[in-house]
């Protein structure tokens, strides 16, 4: 009975690695980064470099996370079935050293008390259960084969991930220099800088600032106006980084500090986007917040983006949906390899704080932006 009882619990062992789910997702990931180093090469020739560089550093982005959670699951998956064969090889050695020795030892000690019928009725069921023991430790190593197959995908797709971090902090570089050099935008006003640094000195909330941005203005332009209506895309907007929500509006923090907005973890120099189309009411550091980026898609609602390392643009300036405004801070590393701690938010370092203002009076991001998945 023990020997049949090892058995079963050999043949319920948990059913093979899929090893097709991994690799299609490993070769999505390679896609697509491949898909990236092609934009990054066309968008030096592109008429709207910006918009180029915007795109190439957002597929890049989405190449890596693919990669860095395939590259996580083929090691947890390797290192169970590891375990479990090394359980297993032990099990197996035992079994086939008893049936090994039965082989070479005098019959009659192993006498059935129920005496020859006894007998060759175990020694029926030992050669029925011999090659059923044997095929699931083939197939168990057959496994692990598969594994460690998966494995030399990922020793490649490594290499791709070094070299798309190469790439994509060279298309950072390229998106710096292709924001400064960028004069075609319409300005719907100029900032009058003596007036925004009294509102700035003056101010110790961001209702005071926000309520006293229309005195940092002069020449107001309103014949410029805002390209797009987002009435029919409030609850829709797409959040303006690739990101996780850590905390809703009015969730306290670990310290029971409770802010009006929305709170967002991201990767290390992870590019920020204008979510719509928009007039910049200001940039720069702002009270506690950091670098702010305040932003105006339509009159009397305002999107005011905290956290950010590099803001892009001038304050006045009109600017499409999908407008590159800055970047995350942060420093990538040797660690943006690593796969530990990815995807429980572990690896995004960075916060962006997200507030939505209406006639100066806080709005809960959720209900404008899409929040329900990773962004």
């Amino acid at each position: 009975m023990i020997l049949r009882a090892a058995l079963l619990s050999l043949a319920l062992a948990l059913p093979a690695f899929a090893q097709g789910d991994a690799a299609a997702q490993a070769r999505t990931a390679v896609a697509l980064l491949e898909d990236a180093a092609e934009q990054m090469d066309a968008a030096d020739g592109a008429r709207d470099r910006v918009r180029a560089l915007t795109a190439t550093i957002q597929a890049f982005e989405t190449g890596l996370a693919a990669m860095r959670t395939g590259l996580r699951q083929v090691a947890i998956r390797e290192a169970q079935l590891s375990a479990r064969l090394a359980a297993r090889d032990g099990e197996v050695g035992q079994l086939l050293a008893v049936l090994q020795g039965m082989g070479e030892t005098n019959p009659t000690a192993f006498l059935h008390p129920d005496g020859p019928t006894g007998t060759a009725r175990a020694g029926m069921l030992l050669a029925e259960l011999t090659p059923a023991l044997d095929k699931r430790a083939n197939q168990l190593r057959h496994d692990l084969e598969d594994v460690q197959t998966l494995q030399l995908l990922q020793t490649d797709a490594e290499a791709r991930l070094r070299t798309s971090l190469t790439a994509v902090q060279a298309a950072r570089t390229s998106l710096n220099q292709a924001m400064a050099e960028r004069t075609d935008l319409p300005k719907r006003f100029t900032e009058d800088p003596v007036s925004t640094a009294i509102l700035i000195a003056s101010t110790e909330t961001l209702d005071g600032f926000a309520s006293g941005l229309s005195q940092i203005v002069t020449d107001e332009n309103m014949s410029v106006e805002t390209p797009v209506s987002i009435e029919a895309r409030v609850g829709d907007i797409p959040l303006p980084v690739q990101s996780i929500v850590l905390r809703g509006m009015n969730e306290a923090d670990a310290a029971g500090i409770v802010r009006p907005g929305l709170l967002l973890a991201t990767r290390p120099r992870a590019i920020v986007t204008s979510p719509t189309a928009a007039t910049i009411r200001y940039q720069g550091p702002l009270l506690d917040f950091g670098n702010v980026m305040i932003l105006e898609p339509r009159a009397d609602t305002l999107f005011v983006l905290a956290g950010l390392e590099t803001v892009y643009g001038e304050i006045g300036e009109v600017i499409a949906a999908g407008t590159p405004i800055g970047l995350m801070g942060g420093a990538e590393s040797g660690s943006e390899l690593s796969t530990d701690g990815d995807g429980t938010g572990a690896a995004r370092s960075e916060t962006l704080y997200i507030e939505v203002r209406q006639d100066n009076v806080p709005q809960d991001p959720a209900s404008w932006f899409r929040t329900d998945k990773d962004g």
